[in-house]
């Protein structure tokens, strides 16, 4: 109990003496491809929807295509990959430097080959109110002064042939007002794939579909469905392996122990020199139990080495057998002298 008050005393000293400073409420990083609610704190990590070059991948069977959904009335199908590039070797970006092709996130492919990227990498979902959104920019050109195939599916936007125009004479032209030269920067596609969560444990990885497009063709939206869409708790990477939080977790309590033990046995038991170690009687023993267990340990298995019995039964059977022919010998011959004798007492007496 005194060993409890020292304690308590010592450590209302020291808080007392240095109070601690005011904490700092500093906001934790977030890893590439996650996000943090503002608002619930909740934490989502988009990290199992991106998928990596086979060489890079650490899954004992990766994917090696990313993923696809189907474009249905759009009339192109789409291949994206979350918060990396697509893994296929592209070629050719309509609109887009050679060197950012590498850099593309998703594009769709016409039926003549040309590739169109509708936006480049992103690792950096956002929340916009309470939904879970990913943005890509930076793709192929797009817009009303951009010539794309997919306008010819916009029957609004076709010519309307009359009679009368058909009737004209090719001499005859009309005098129609040139268009000002657009000096304004090239819009560019993009993509907005809105995440929605999925905790059905029959569900697939990631559920896919293509929503629509601006009539432009410049925004292309996405509705992706997953388990990584629902928010959680975000883990903590541990900078100790378990053995070493477990070595460190010994070594504290060895401290504590000899630390205690040596301030309790020189205050209270007034103890001085290795006799303030704790336990010190069982440490002083110690090494002659060691000595002991050794010495049990080589006389047990000292039977198991070579030795000279069979010669040492030798020897004693032939000494044996000699101190018997004496033995033999000294009994013949005191009977010798027990007759000799009886044979002289008969003697005298006659």
């Amino acid at each position: 109990m005194r060993l409890l008050y020292y304690s308590l005393s010592l450590y209302l000293s020291l808080t007392s003496a240095s109070p601690e400073p005011a904490a700092k409420t500093t906001t934790t990083p977030v890893s590439p491809c996650a996000t943090r609610s503002p608002s619930s704190g909740a934490f989502f990590d988009l990290q199992p929807l991106h998928i990596l070059p086979p060489a890079e991948s650490k899954l004992k069977h990766p994917r090696l295509v990313s993923w696809n959904t189907t474009g249905y009335d759009y009339g192109y199908n789409f291949t994206l990959n979350f918060c990396g590039p697509v893994l296929e070797e592209i070629k050719g970006v309509v609109g887009v430097d050679k060197g950012l092709w590498q850099n593309v996130s998703a594009y769709y492919k016409t039926g003549d080959g040309e590739i169109f990227s509708i936006g480049n990498q992103n690792d950096r979902p956002v929340i916009r109110g309470r939904k879970l959104v990913l943005n890509y920019t930076g793709g192929s050109p797009c817009g009303p002064d951009v010539k794309d195939r997919r306008a010819a599916l916009d029957y609004d936007e076709r010519e309307i042939i009359d009679d009368d125009k058909k009737k004209k004479k090719p001499d005859e032209k009309e005098d129609r007002p040139k268009k000002p030269e657009s000096k304004a920067p090239t819009k560019r596609k993009s993509t907005i794939i809105s995440m929605l969560c999925d905790r059905d444990p029959l569900a697939p990885t990631l559920s896919l579909s293509f929503v629509g497009t601006d009539p432009d063709h410049c925004a292309y939206f996405f509705e992706a469905r997953s388990a990584a869409a629902c928010g959680g708790i975000e883990v903590a990477k541990q900078t100790l392996s378990p053995s070493g939080v477990f070595g460190t977790i010994a070594l504290v309590a060895i401290m504590v122990y000899v630390v205690g033990g040596c301030v309790y046995s020189r205050m209270v038991l007034n103890q001085r020199g290795w006799r303030q170690l704790p336990n010190y009687a069982l440490w002083s023993g110690i090494g002659g139990f060691i000595r002991d267990i050794f010495v049990i340990l080589t006389s047990s298995c000292a039977r198991f080495l070579p030795s000279r019995r069979g010669y040492s039964r030798v020897n004693g059977g032939l000494n044996g057998s000699a101190s018997g022919g004496r033995g033999r010998g000294r009994g013949d011959s005191s009977d010798a002298e027990n007759r000799l004798i009886d044979e002289l007492n008969e003697e005298w007496d006659d």
